[in-house]
Order: C-alpha cells, then sequence, then structure tokens
C-alpha cells in the first residue's frame, strides 16, 4: 500500500459501495463468464445470473446504506440476492451472502465495521451454507473450491492480525489459483478447457471488494475456453434437462427437507435447497425436464410461492421439422361433454382437475405449460376459457415460448366465447391473423350465465332465495327468477334485446333436457330467426352459460 493512500474500512457505506462496483464488474465480464458455463449444464447462462441477483441485492442494499450499520447493509444484500436469485448460481451467490450476513448479525451484535477476522468467518459459514444447499456434497472443482480458498487465505491472514487490504490481496489471488485448478478438476471443464464459471463469477466479486477497499484493481487473464484436445462423444452424451424451476418454500419443517431433496434428485439435476434466513422457509432450485412435477414435490412438503419456471438456455430441445404440426388450438375446458364438443371441432383440450368439489377450478401454469408442449405443434392458440388466472396464463405462456413455441393467447372469459373463437380459427391464415380474428369472434360474444341461488340475498334486480335462478352478465345479478329456465329465458331477452343471430346455450353438470326444451321454444315463438345451440357439457359451477353472437 502506499502511504498517504490508506485501505477503505469496510463500513455500511463501504459495503454498499462494494455491491454497486461488484455489479459493474460483472456486467463487463458476463460475456466471458457465460462462455465458460459447461457445468452442471451448457446453459450459458452462469454470468447473466449472477448479474441479475447481484443487481437484486444492491437494489435492496440501496435502503439501508444510509443506516449506518454493516449488519443492516448486509442483510439486506443477502435478502435481496435471494428473492432476486436467477438459476443455480444466483442461489450460490445468495448463500455467500447469507454467510456475511449470519456472522454479521450474529453473536458480534451490531457490528459497524467488518475486519479481516469477520470477514473470513462470513465466508467460511457461506461455505457452509453453499454445500448444505448442494446437499451436503462438495464437488471439487467448482466455485466452492475457489470460495473455500478466499476463506482459508483471508483466515490466516487474519490469524496473523494483518489488515483487512492485505488479506483481501491474499484471499483474492489464492481464489485466482484455485479457479486455474478447476480445469483439472472436473471432466467436463477439462474436455471444453475452461475454468469453472460461477468460480470465475466469484472472483469477479472477490477482486471487486479488493479494489473497494484498497484501491486498486488487479490484472486477470481473460478466462476463454481452450481448444479441446479431441472432438467430443456427443453421440454418447446424456440429453441436458429442459426446464430450471425455483421456488419459495414456506411452512416447510427441516427434517422434510431431505425427503424433498430425494424427490428432485429423482427428477433432474443440479438441486439445491437453501435456508431463506430472514426471510423463513427455503429457496429451492432444479433443473428437470418435468417442471410441473418438481414444482408439486414443494406442495407436497410446504407452500411454494414466487415460482420460475424457465427454459434452460442454450439447450437445443427441439429441431426444425421435430413437430408433429405446425398450428393447434388449445382449449381449456370444464366437464366430459366440453371435452368431447371441443375435441370434436379440432381442439386440443386441457381439463382442470375433474375430482376437485369447487364449483371452478383453475388450471396452474405448470399444468397449461405441459398442455401446450403436449400439442406437439410449433404455435398455439390458447383458449383459457375462464379457467387460467392471469398470472398463471402469463407465467405458462411465458415458459413455453422460451421452450420455442409461438403461443398466443386469445381473450376468452368463457367456454361460449371460446367455441365462437374456434369457429373462425384457420391454420392457414398468418398466425397473427388467426389470433386477431379469433379475438375478434371471442370479444363480439355477449356472455351471460344461469346459476341457483344458494342463501337468502338482495341484488340488484331485487331479493333471491336458495333456489331461485340468477342471470347474470357482467358480473352482476341482472334476473331474479322462480327457477333456472324463467331466469335463463329472462336473460336471452335482455341478451338478445341488441340483436343476435345465433344463441349457444352450454348445459351444466345436473341439468337435463327439460330445460333446453323450454329455452328452445322460447326462442322460436319469440325470437323468429335466431337460432338456438344447446349442449350438454356438463361444466361444474353455473348451471348455465349462454353466449350470444
Amino acid at each position: 500500500m502506499q502511504v498517504g493512500n490508506p485501505d477503505r474500512r469496510l463500513d455500511a457505506a463501504t459495503l454498499r459501495d462494494w455491491a454497486h462496483t461488484a455489479v459493474g464488474d460483472l456486467i463487463t465480464h458476463t460475456d466471458e463468464i457465460n462462455q465458460l458455463n459447461v457445468f452442471p449444464v451448457a446453459d450459458s447462462d452462469t454470468g447473466t445470473n449472477m448479474l441479475f441477483t447481484m443487481r437484486s441485492a444492491l437494489a435492496e442494499a440501496n435502503t439501508e446504506a444510509a443506516s449506518g450499520q454493516v449488519g443492516r447493509v448486509a442483510a439486506a444484500l443477502s435478502s435481496g440476492a435471494l428473492h432476486g436469485a436467477r438459476g443455480n448460481s444466483g442461489v450460490i451467490l445468495s448463500q455467500i451472502l447469507r454467510g456475511l450476513a449470519d456472522v454479521t448479525a450474529g453473536h458480534r451484535g451490531e457490528a459497524r465495521v467488518i475486519d479481516a477476522s469477520l470477514l473470513a468467518e462470513g465466508l467460511r459459514h457461506g461455505v457452509e451454507l453453499v454445500v448444505t444447499s448442494m446437499g451436503g456434497q462438495e464437488v471439487p472443482g467448482t466455485i466452492v473450491s475457489v470460495l473455500q480458498a478466499a476463506a482459508a487465505a483471508v483466515e490466516r491472514c487474519a490469524v496473523q492480525g494483518a489488515e483487512l487490504g492485505p488479506a483481501l490481496v491474499a484471499g483474492t489471488d489464492a481464489a485466482a489459483a484455485a479457479l486455474d485448478a478447476t480445469t483439472a478438476q472436473l471432466d467436463a471443464l477439462a474436455e471444453a478447457g475452461v475454468v469453472d464459471a460461477g468460480g470465475r463469477g466469484l472472483l469477479v466479486l472477490l477482486d471487486a471488494l479488493r479494489s473497494t477497499i484498497t484501491g486498486q484493481a488487479p490484472v486477470r487473464p481473460v478466462y476463454q475456453p481452450s481448444p479441446r484436445p479431441w472432438p467430443p462423444d456427443v453421440g454418447t452424451a446424456p440429453p441436458a434437462p429442459q426446464f430450471e424451476v425455483m421456488y419459495l418454500l414456506g411452512e416447510c419443517s427441516p427434517e422434510d427437507t431431505e425427503a424433498l431433496r430425494e424427490r428432485l434428485t429423482q427428477l433432474g439435476e443440479s438441486v439445491a435447497i437453501a435456508t431463506a434466513g430472514v426471510v423463513g422457509g427455503y429457496s429451492v432450485h432444479v433443473h428437470t425436464d418435468d417442471a410441473g412435477a418438481a414444482v408439486e414435490a414443494g406442495l407436497a412438503f410446504g407452500r411454494p410461492r414466487r415460482i420460475q419456471i424457465s427454459a434452460l438456455a442454450g439447450v437445443t430441445r427441439v429441431s426444425p421439422g421435430s413437430w408433429a404440426r405446425e398450428r393447434a388450438v388449445l382449449a381449456v375446458v370444464d366437464g366430459d361433454g366440453a371435452a368431447a364438443l371441443f375435441d370434436s371441432e379440432g381442439a386440443s383440450v386441457l381439463r382442470p382437475d375433474p375430482h376437485s368439489d369447487e364449483p371452478v377450478v383453475m388450471v396452474s401454469a405448470q399444468q397449461l405449460l405441459r398442455a401446450v408442449v403436449d400439442t406437439g405443434a410449433a404455435q398455439v392458440m390458447l383458449l383459457p376459457n375462464g379457467y387460467v388466472a392471469a398470472e398463471e396464463l402469463v407465467a405458462g405462456c411465458t415458459a413455453a415460448i422460451g421452450w420455442g413455441i409461438e403461443v398466443v393467447p386469445v381473450p376468452t372469459g368463457s367456454m361460449v366465447q371460446g367455441l365462437s373463437a374456434l369457429a373462425v380459427h384457420d391454420p392457414g391464415r398468418p398466425v397473427v391473423d388467426d389470433g386477431y380474428t379469433m379475438a375478434r369472434a371471442a370479444g363480439s360474444t355477449r356472455l351471460g350465465s344461469v346459476r341457483v341461488a344458494t342463501e337468502h340475498a338482495l341484488t340488484w334486480a331485487g331479493s333471491c332465495r336458495p333456489g331461485d335462478g340468477l342471470g347474470i352478465a357482467g358480473d352482476e345479478v341482472l334476473i331474479v327468477a322462480r327457477d333456472v329456465g324463467a331466469a335463463a329465458i329472462g336473460l336471452i331477452d335482455l341478451l338478445l334485446a341488441a340483436g343476435g343471430e345465433l344463441v349457444t346455450v352450454l348445459v351444466g353438470a345436473g341439468f337435463d333436457g327439460d330445460v333446453i326444451a323450454v329455452l328452445a321454444r322460447h326462442v322460436h315463438d319469440q325470437h323468429p330467426g335466431t337460432e338456438l345451440a344447446t349442449y350438454c357439457t356438463g361444466h361444474r359451477g353455473d348451471a348455465l352459460l349462454i353466449g350470444v353472437e
């Protein structure tokens, strides 16, 4: 160190400054890190994932920088990284930051400065947390090897009474040497002629801390793949998993985590279950072909939230001509009759859980993703029909698009609108034209429904009592009548007041042909020239679904 240029103290403001520098340095090195990524899966996004995770950590740390308490900034970095963790490398980074947060706020109380001893303790605790999150098995040649080397070097300096600056110089140089050694420690790295991508990302973070404290940035070589000594035997390589699944799992006991880990290991690889610190619960990560089953595994042991499903970048999942057909329509429907009806019109069908006792059952993003893939089509026109919540629709479509499928969600709020959209579907049109035409047909269908009142209540149309028929349009009760048939007649009259050529009625479970006969006579007598189409779909919830075109 130069005289007159002393090292900075690692206090709250400096820790936040390090996070800011780390984000900038990761931006500079993202492409370099991504090109090194071959283990555990060649997904070419380790640098990107670490960058997004660190950005999230910085955003939360910015809210605590003025507190003057280094423990609060460290905790914010840990919490932000956990909430914004991207990929396996992001989960690992969140645990490294948590190691520092734990020891800073632990038995030392609210320390205002992190010295060499406290940093060594934090890095060592980070090693333990990372290894635990990976199932307790330490794999040489990974980011853990680099982290261990840095922790050991800083620890030795701390024992000798060194200041933080010299300890960081020793720690980063040890990390660089350990990174160079990773190539020979893993067959996948040796075959590709690269160092470990996660370890390279960690070295960027450690070097950023070194430059923040000492004011001097070390010069590192550009790490890039070396020419392979021989062509890899790609014919025998196992296929890489298709999806990355991440979620936070609450209400899960520590005893159940190993059972969850065992289940996820059966489903895929790169399993990580990390404790979420002050947030509570666990952060779960896995690479798998069955994203839905990975989420369902979490449901067996707790309550998943913040579910993220993404296609693994750089993994070839489909090739030209691998789709069974160019375009398909996927309709979400309820009831045996509805499934048969939409199937007969050429649509693939996704049904909510038929065994649920709920009157209306919604499908999840995972179920939607599976059904989209199962169509075997490169382009899918999706008819949600009111059975997919908005957030699940976005998540499922986004995952499918990442998988390489062009998904066009058509805004159908009911199965009657779905039928209208399906009637004008034309696979010979460009997909944009087809989607627009289907959406326009759905939007021009006026909707209504009839349900049976279950209790005494006051509605916009007057009071009702149990057993009355309620005619509903636009989420408002417009008709109260003595039974379902009478309510349906009143509702059809209202819907036809603005004109219409076709009335479609879908009859739910528990209602027979008597209702159909009553409606047929009424439309024939009171609305000559209007066609009535009725179908016994057997759906749950509303007694009748009515559409007017």
